[in-house]
């Protein structure tokens, strides 16, 4: 395993790696592109290479090397991408990743992968490091709740279906995960049995979940930090208009990028919060 960074170690933690393995650490400096291109040689000669940015610079600014540099060839690389979203906060509209699962979903085959909190996310790492093939795996900055107890297993392309429910279900990712849950307390005192499920697998979705969620509760909202366009909700969307067309709302940034300030005065101007839900 060969690690990259692109100048931002001390933010995105990989200086842990370097200190204990500083013969296979290699920070590229703020050139992101070209940290792209060497992990694709580097993966070409047979490594399995872990590359680290914030978010919004492992999509956007790179997005013509993903595609012919590790898409088209289907290298093993995996992007670890941290500041993700609006949560990033007083970094302003600059560092909110809001389109970055939009730009990775449309990669033929990337592995897209949103952790919903530590454990699942030291979870998620090792399976793709023992799964060949390009990856994306979105974590933010804050510290995010526990929701998974010690032991967890992630199995890729799967859901988890973290509480069950009849009236209707929530289906969210991420650090939206946390508050989907707290959204089913407040339901259930209400007398409304809300189904909540984390979708930790972006690409490939697990469909078969969403049929049967759709089937048994008859109605779905969808919560994710990210525009309304090419995320949770777009693909979500699909699998039910395809096979179980019911009444579905949308929980996320609509069309619209953020101001600068707090994380959780962002999430709660930009209405992600357990009461949007």
């Amino acid at each position: 395993i060969i690690v990259l960074d692109a100048d931002l170690s001390p933010s995105t933690m990989t200086h842990f790696f370097a200190r204990e393995f500083p013969d296979r650490f290699f920070d590229c400096g703020l050139e992101e592109q070209n940290m792209i291109a060497i992990a694709a040689g580097l993966a070409a000669s047979g490594k399995t290479v872990f590359a680290s940015t914030f978010a919004v610079f492992a999509s956007c600014r790179c997005f013509d090397q993903l595609r012919m540099c590790l898409s088209q060839p289907r290298l093993n690389v995996k992007i670890v991408a941290t500041h993700s979203g609006i949560s990033v906060g007083e970094d302003g509209t600059s560092h909110h990743a809001i389109e970055d699962l939009a730009l990775y979903c449309s990669l033929p085959g990337f592995t897209v992968v949103v952790p919903a909190d530590a454990i699942e996310t030291a979870e998620a790492v090792k399976v793709a490091a023992a799964t060949y093939g390009p990856f994306y795996i979105r974590l933010n900055r804050p510290k995010t709740p526990l929701v998974y107890p010690e032991g967890y297993h992630f199995t890729l392309g799967k859901a988890v279906t973290m509480r069950q429910g009849e009236d209707a279900t929530v289906i969210a990712m991420g650090i939206m995960v946390a508050r989907a849950l707290e959204a089913s307390d407040i339901l259930a005192r209400q007398g409304i049995d809300c189904r909540v499920i984390n979708m930790p697998t972006l690409k490939p979705l697990d469909e078969e979940v969403i049929v049967r969620a759709a089937s048994e509760t008859g109605a779905i909202v969808v919560a994710e930090e990210h525009l309304a366009q090419g995320g949770l909700g777009s693909r979500v969307a699909q699998v039910v208009a395809r096979e179980k067309p019911i009444l579905m709302e949308f929980v996320n940034l609509k069309d619209s990028y953020a101001l600068s300030g707090k994380a959780d005065e962002l999430l709660q101007r930009y209405g992600l919060t357990a009461k949007d839900i």
